[in-house]
């Protein structure tokens, strides 16, 4: 235990510390951009970060992995806020994560395993797309020296890596084109363009609904909702983080973790909200790896809008539009264009798919669940192929099966076989093949009770033990060996 806390604590001090600030600095105008799109005050989403991030430093399952509120989160919250107002989300934000406490305790996260390579590829693209698109309204046409300064912060944070490597690039692109922009008095967009900053710490209250169950029924469906898409992004998020980290995670204990940041958040006034892949590109790519990073995004937010609220409404948005378009490049796996010319068709189909949905209606969840729903068309509809080969043995007419049997195959199988025979000795021989449903045994059942209408003898040989049991236990005319 000790030795656990010793190295997700404690283990990158330095690196855990600054590439905290440079997040808690980045999520500032993401918290009140996604604010803006829920419809509610700037500071929900602010609060909502800061507690989500502090919570899940020390309940969360992947250290280094930030959380807070999110674009895909408030989509979702949109309809719920415009007829039913702020209290209603705050109701659904704690209901959101007592749902995803129980998907953690009855280890939901296993679901990741259903989602393909292709999705997370697709996932990943246009996550990437998503964040530089969203920076566009923030540069494009705007001036000449927006230009400038986001050309500036991206030679940073590209160029300065190279010969210092103490000190994370973002955060020096940071203090230092802020100063500079402060000093000349340039005319530029800030963050404090984007909404008031109220320099105050988040109070505990009760959501001012009714307690009953007609409040139950509004806030569910938005609560379900929040809490799969919120999952589906944080576990979806945590592999990517694994994979940039070569390390491992707990994904029940994940969703257990956002699921307790989302209870205490609905309490302190914030949204719900869950992993965000781009401050976590951020925070990684700037040198954080323990929860303490998680921590120092956290608390150095608050402070950041507490103390130092003033100065940091004057941060410069071509800076912080800079670093994400950097995030942006980094988080854009570059390897899929070669990965579409070798996998196969079915393979790229889904992962432009799932792109296109993303990039199409700005909400993850819809492309990853089109995408593995295509993946189990496609899979199904190569294990359907299957065929049956006649062939005559000393006077027995002999269907060697190959394939798998079972709903999708059916029709194949039967439409294989030739009932017009009589009196013949029938052997259909699975030793190629298996069957796994009720499907597959009710088509069985009923080609030997239609050999037998013509006094046909049917043999079935070659199962397996899972198919010979599902055979006795379901069929009602059978005779396997």
């Amino acid at each position: 235990m000790v030795e656990r806390i010793k190295r997700e604590w404690f283990s990158n001090l330095r690196g855990d510390i600054l590439s905290g600030i440079v997040v808690a600095l980045a999520l500032i105008p993401e918290a009140i951009a996604f604010s803006i799109i829920a419809g509610v005050d700037p500071m929900v989403g602010l609060y909502a970060s800061f507690c989500i991030a502090v919570i899940i430093s020390f309940f969360g399952g992947r250290p280094g992995m930030i959380s807070a509120a999110t674009g895909s989160m408030a989509l979702v919250m949109v309809p719920l806020v415009k007829e039913y107002g702020y209290d209603y989300l705050l109701a659904a934000t704690i209901l959101t994560g007592i749902i995803q406490i129980l998907f953690g305790i009855f280890q939901v996260a296993k679901v990741m395993k259903f989602i393909p390579r292709a999705v997370m590829i697709g996932f990943v693209n246009a996550l990437a797309i998503l964040i530089f698109m969203a920076q566009v309204p923030h540069f494009i046409g705007i001036s000449t020296m927006t230009y400038v300064f986001v050309a500036v912060t991206l030679a940073i944070v590209y160029i300065l890596p190279r010969f210092v490597k103490t000190i994370p690039a973002p955060l020096v692109a940071i203090i230092v084109l802020t100063a500079i922009a402060i000093y000349t008095k340039i005319d530029l967009r800030t963050i404090g363009d984007l909404g008031a900053i109220t320099q105050t710490l988040p109070e505990f209250f009760i959501p001012n609904v009714p307690f009953n169950f007609e409040t139950f029924l509004i806030v569910f469906p938005y609560s379900v909702a929040l809490a799969i898409v919120g999952l589906l992004e944080s576990l979806l998020t945590a592999s990517i983080v694994d994979d940039m980290t070569d390390t491992d995670s707990d994904k029940n204990k994940e969703s257990r973790g956002q699921g307790i940041a989302n209870v205490v958040t609905g309490f302190f006034g914030g949204m719900a909200g869950c992993a965000m892949i781009g401050q976590s590109v951020i925070n990684v790519k700037s040198g954080g790896r323990g929860r303490l990073s998680t921590l120092i995004a956290g608390v150095f937010l608050m402070f950041f809008i507490i103390v130092l609220g003033d100065l940091v409404v004057q941060i410069p948005m071509p800076v912080l539009v800079g670093i994400m378009i950097m995030v942006s490049i980094g988080t854009f796996d570059w390897s899929s264009f070669s990965y579409l010319r070798k996998a196969p068709l079915s393979d790229s189909v889904v992962m432009l798919v799932t792109v296109g949905i993303v990039v199409a209606t700005d909400d993850l969840s819809k492309g990853v669940i089109a995408g593995v729903i295509l993946s189990a068309i496609f899979f199904v509809s190569k294990i359907s192929r299957l065929k049956v080969k006649r062939n005559l043995q000393n006077n027995k007419i002999v269907y060697e099966v190959e394939g798998q049997l079972f709903f999708a195959s059916t029709d194949v199988f039967f439409k294989s076989l030739d009932f017009d025979v009589e009196k013949k000795d029938i052997i259909i021989d699975f030793s190629n093949s298996r069957i796994w449903d009720d499907s597959a045994v009710a088509v069985v059942d009923k080609a030997i009770l239609k050999y037998r209408e013509k006094e046909n003898t049917v043999t079935i040989i070659g199962l397996d033990t899972s198919s010979r049991e599902i055979l006795h236990r379901l069929a009602v005319n059978h005779n396997a060996s």
